[in-house]
């Protein structure tokens, strides 16, 4: 019994991305970006969202996913680093919402996008 409590005190103080080391990692990384690289790299992830929600037909449009985000924001607290910004907002909580396999899929692809850009930066200050 008390193993049990334990391990869910610990799950619930882990945040969502904290469950996929990859996602874990790729936010952390983002977390740290400066403002145009975060929202750059939000603006990717809402589009490579979207196609994964389109291929699975959940929903009709953009303007679906866009409402179905938005409905699920106005309860959201907004003392989270992503928070701050509307565009990234949008891109975290839509992804939240994304079932694990989907996360995953896309987490891989978020990491890459960062680690372009930090190479992108670096070899701009060259």
């Amino acid at each position: 019994m008390e193993n049990e409590m334990k391990e869910e005190y610990s799950n619930k103080h882990r945040r969502w991305y904290d469950k996929d080391p990859v996602l874990s990692q790729a936010m952390n990384t983002l977390e740290h970006s400066d403002d145009e690289t975060q929202i750059k790299i939000a603006l990717n992830l809402i589009k490579i969202i979207i196609e994964h929600n389109m291929e699975s037909y959940k929903y009709e449009s953009v303007e679906d996913v866009i409402s179905a985000v938005q409905s699920g924001q106005s309860d959201s607290r907004n003392g989270r680093w992503y928070d701050i910004n509307e565009t990234l907002r949008t891109a975290m909580t839509m992804l939240q919402n994304c079932p694990e396999a989907t996360q995953s899929l896309i987490a891989k692809e978020m990491a890459k996008m960062v680690i372009d850009k930090i190479k992108e930066d670096d070899e701009s200050l060259e």
